[in-house]
């Protein structure tokens, strides 16, 4: 998912440092970052919901090369997540600052006419939002039951995320699982799919480049659906009803996040991570 190389001493040095965002085990941001099944899905369900910004959208349409690169792209992200949660001070603001000058690039016009660019401060609030909420949900969904956040923990998961969407350049981010679903519905008379967002999702949900991945990957995008809003999954037009969902999508994906986890192990990002921050008390 990383794309190769870890680059473990973005994690491992230097002794004691605390991280960009004071991110340590244990806290909700953490173990929700750190959950494999989790993020997989959450981070398929965010594309799903990110798309319905028609904004948002263009911008993907227009200046990404998703289509030509997906695991790239996919791993791309990853990175960006990993190393604002788990990195070096050093190492998270060279990948804000790295994403910073990327958004000055990318702006354009909306099928519809409208003007964006990704360095807009609301628009990198809906994507953010669109993104941590999916996260959330998909560990309390994948996570085992032991594991799951409490309410208290999920309004300090927002709260513990929010600095990094700040850092980027957004505004009002929510901070509290009831400001997201607030924040959701003022949005939702903007929100919808266009023809390229149903073109990506259709593509999101086949890619892969062996009948394996494909296979794998379609099973966790079918569980993603489960994690959306309801109305967004009628604008994508996907149809996959709730006995489905749960008796169907979920415990299949809970056994293919369980293989995955098993096969990659204990992570040694993670480890690294603790590594560096006990120097603090061996100091």
């Amino acid at each position: 998912m990383h794309g190769g190389d870890l680059k473990l001493e973005r994690y491992a040095g230097p002794p004691g440092d605390p991280g960009l965002f004071g991110i340590a085990p244990g806290d909700p941001v953490w173990r929700v970052h750190g959950h494999a099944t989790g993020m997989l899905t959450g981070g398929f369900a965010a594309l799903m919901l990110q798309s319905l910004h028609p904004l948002a959208m263009a911008g993907v349409d227009q200046h990404s090369d998703f289509r030509a690169d997906p695991v790239g792209r996919l791993n791309g992200t990853v990175r960006f997540i990993t190393t604002t949660t788990f990195g070096s001070s050093a190492a998270a603001r060279e990948v804000i600052d790295l994403v910073r000058r990327i958004h000055t690039r990318v702006h354009g016009t909306a099928p519809d006419g409208r003007p964006y660019r990704a360095d807009d401060p609301d628009l990198l609030t809906w994507v953010h939002t669109a993104e941590v909420r999916s996260f959330l949900a998909g560990h309390q969904t994948y996570a085992p039951r032991p594991l799951r956040l409490t309410p208290a923990e999920c309004d300090a998961y927002y709260r513990q995320a929010a600095p990094v969407a700040e850092a980027l350049g957004a505004r009002n981010v929510p901070h509290t699982s009831l400001e997201a679903e607030r924040y959701l519905a003022r949005l939702r008379p903007q929100l919808h799919a266009t023809p390229a967002a149903l073109d990506s999702v259709r593509f999101l949900r086949r890619f892969g480049r062996t009948r394996r991945e494909r296979l794998v990957v379609g099973l966790l995008t079918n569980a993603s659906a489960g994690l959306l809003p309801d109305w967004a999954r009628t604008e994508l037009g996907i149809h996959r009803p709730a006995p489905v969902r749960t008796g169907w999508d979920r415990p299949l994906a809970t056994a293919v996040g369980r293989t995955l986890e098993w096969g990659l192990g204990p992570s040694r990002i993670q480890a690294a991570a603790r590594e560096r921050l006990a120097g603090a008390r061996q100091g």
